[in-house]
């Protein structure tokens, strides 16, 4: 299990980010991760790959539910649009996540929208392919089952966040979640640069208020800035950690 980190702790070491069910999905992401060969093995014609721009909608909320999708490359952002025009984000998932799997439990129609977040690469597999690789290969099966049980942890992760957490808390902790800090996969600490009002509606708050975070941030060298990326360093986790 990865330990956490403080601000003084020496380069390279492993660092998780909190709350607890964030970290408590790791085992499980592990054995998940041989999901995505097994498909690409079995499934030769009922798959595509695209590339999208940031910001490019893969689907919208309402539009009929046909597929399941892959992110091979990249980060896809959820969000809901309610009857008042209210749009929510639900959640931010990393390379190497499923999405759009409401369509095998016979959903009909999107509940979210799903867009790319800076460029991604997304490979879509036909409902009906899918269904029959559940079924003629069990192993596979319960790879992919323990893949949503891991994201449905993280997800519940991010709602304690949002609940319970400040604006500051939630903005570091999704700056560390963009740079892969506590997560299975590799840390990327430097990452393209997101604009503010994007990063605002990540974490339910305001533009100004982000500003003033990433400023002090900084001030504080947590993150600096080179080109058109951003570097995160895990000294941030120190504003997580923080009471």
């Amino acid at each position: 299990m990865a330990r956490k980190l403080t601000a003084h702790s020496p380069p390279g070491a492993s660092l998780s980010v909190p709350p607890s069910p964030t970290t408590a999905a790791t085992s499980l992401e592990i054995d998940a991760q041989a999901a995505p060969r097994l498909l690409f093995a079995k499934l030769v014609v009922a798959r595509t790959s695209r590339e999208y721009r940031d910001k490019e909608t893969i689907f919208a909320q309402g539009e009929a539910a046909d597929a399941v999708f892959y992110i091979q490359k990249g980060k896809v952002k959820l969000t809901a649009l309610s009857q008042q025009g209210k749009e929510a984000v639900v959640a931010i998932l990393p390379e190497a996540s499923f999405f759009g799997e409401g369509c095998l439990a016979g959903q009909p129609l999107r509940m979210a929208t799903a867009t790319a977040v800076q460029a991604a690469t997304v490979i879509r597999v036909a409902r009906q392919a899918m269904v029959a690789l559940l079924h003629q290969e069990p192993e596979f099966a319960a790879r992919f089952l323990t893949h949503l049980l891991s994201r449905n942890i993280r997800m519940e992760a991010d709602l304690v966040d949002h609940l319970f957490n400040s604006s500051e808390k939630r903005l570091a902790r999704l700056l560390l979640l963009l740079a892969n800090f506590g997560q299975e996969s590799k840390p990327i600490p430097l990452i393209a640069k997101m604009s503010q009002e994007t990063l605002a509606e990540m974490i339910g708050t305001t533009r100004s208020r982000v500003s003033f975070f990433m400023n002090r941030f900084r001030e504080l060298g947590f993150i600096d800035y080179k080109g058109s990326a951003m570097h995160v360093h895990s000294s941030l986790v120190s504003v997580v950690l923080h009471d």
